[in-house]
């Protein structure tokens, strides 16, 4: 065995990350591995847990496991990634004030629908519910 090295089994016990998940950011290339036993398990370097915390603190911010694949690829070119990471988290920024712009225009409609809710008395043949039909503007 590798001096340093940790079984799957060992990672998953120690990041509680189910072993599926390590398998899975192994494939994609999040995760280096450092051999295998002789029974074909997976052996993973020291580094394992410090990428995993890296990994799960990135998609809290959320970035997707693409952009902290390109992160990691430059940390292990030997440079540091901050100035990818600030890009990223720039762009995610972005994209939810534009997020919540079109929820606040979400939320002004429903309370406009709601405010002056008063259900019709019978049910029509041409629409489920008149209140919910779309306005025509002339």
């Amino acid at each position: 065995m590798h001096a340093a090295a940790y079984l799957i089994g060992t990672v998953a016990h120690g990041s509680g990350l189910p072993v599926k998940t390590i398998r899975y950011y192994a494939e994609l290339g999040l995760l280096r591995t450092v051999g295998r036993t002789s029974g074909g398990y997976r052996l993973f370097g020291k580094d394992v847990f410090a990428r995993l915390s890296f990994i799960k603190r990135a998609q809290s911010l959320g970035l997707s496991l693409s952009d902290i694949k390109a992160c990691l690829e430059v940390y292990d070119r030997g440079e540091v990634p901050c100035d990818h990471i600030k890009e990223k988290l720039e762009e995610k920024l972005a994209a939810i004030e534009a997020q919540i712009q079109q929820l606040h225009l979400l939320q002004q409609e429903l309370q406009g629908l709601l405010s002056g809710w008063r259900s019709p008395p019978y049910p029509s043949a041409d629409t489920i519910c008149p209140i919910l039909q779309p306005v025509h503007h002339a």
